[in-house]
């Protein structure tokens, strides 16, 4: 098989747990690059938390893709146009900005520099026995400014490339499904996370938009590598001709993927990448 083309998921794929790239794998990704492969990183973050990654990988070089907000947008590092994106329409994001006062969850919208929640004291998840400042954790690896807003939905008059929402795990698996009523015929209505739950566009994913972007290029899923971790990797993993779980996946990505390698921690995707290149 002839690569063209490398994707890789940013947390808990391309990422450690210390949220690095390691030595290794950044080698790896860089003489992929220099022998012609093009590289694109598709996560559920925002493009502005994926340039520095993108830089570290001297993708602006060779016009590596972000994929951002789980398929919602797709933008080239060395011109920073747009070449995908599908939002949601202002009445959609108003609507379930509107719906998801009556739960008990964090609610995050951006807007170019900054991230708006309803109250940046109001922050903490538990996850894995833990409790974790979402607020502060998504506006750093966004790399916003924090702003809040008493309403959201009052406040909101442009189109968002997604709602993202979290909350304590087991209270979003009780109510997920009233979450998602209204609009489970005309959005995108996913987990990410046990403690995440996102709104997008009707039928936003990572393979959709590697798709639209890829084929005009004439890079074909046969010959596309993909990593991941997470359920909105499954997608993606499917797509790609040769689909790898990282061994820190979840089950369902894992019974999805071609392979499993080593995990995000023991540089999982260089050792594929050099096997490829030994054999």
């Amino acid at each position: 098989m002839t690569t063209q083309a490398i994707i890789l998921d940013i947390d808990g794929t391309l990422l450690n747990d210390g949220k690095k790239i390691s030595p290794e794998t950044k080698k790896a990704l860089i003489t992929a690059q220099q022998n012609g492969v093009k590289l694109i990183l598709a996560s559920g973050r925002p493009t502005t938390g994926m340039h520095a990654y993108a830089e570290q990988l001297e993708m602006d070089k060779h016009h590596g893709l972000l994929v951002s907000y789980n398929g919602a947008k797709v933008v080239d590092c060395a011109t920073n146009e747009e070449l995908f994106n599908q939002a949601l329409t202002v009445a959609e994001g108003k609507a379930v900005l509107e719906h998801m006062k009556q739960f008990e969850v964090k609610v995050m919208i951006d807007k170019e520099d900054y991230m708006y929640t309803n109250d940046v004291y109001d922050c903490y998840v538990p996850y894995r026995g833990e409790v974790i400042n979402i607020i502060q954790y998504e506006s750093r690896g966004g790399n916003f400014k924090l702003c809040e807003k008493d309403d959201l939905a009052a406040f909101l008059d442009y189109r968002l490339s997604k709602i993202l929402t979290a909350g304590d795990p087991a209270y979003m698996q009780e109510n997920y499904q009233a979450m998602m009523a209204p609009f489970k015929n005309t959005l995108n209505c996913v987990f990410t996370a046990d403690f995440y739950f996102e709104f997008t566009a009707q039928g936003i994913d990572k393979a959709k938009a590697l798709d639209t972007v890829l084929t005009p290029m004439g890079i074909h899923a046969e010959n596309i590598i993909a990593f991941g971790d997470g359920h909105n990797d499954i997608t993606m993993v499917e797509y790609a001709g040769t689909g790898i779980a990282m061994s820190n996946a979840v089950p369902e990505l894992k019974a999805a993927a071609n392979s499993i390698t080593l995990s995000n921690n023991e540089d999982g995707i260089a050792h594929v990448l050099n096997s490829l290149i030994t054999n």
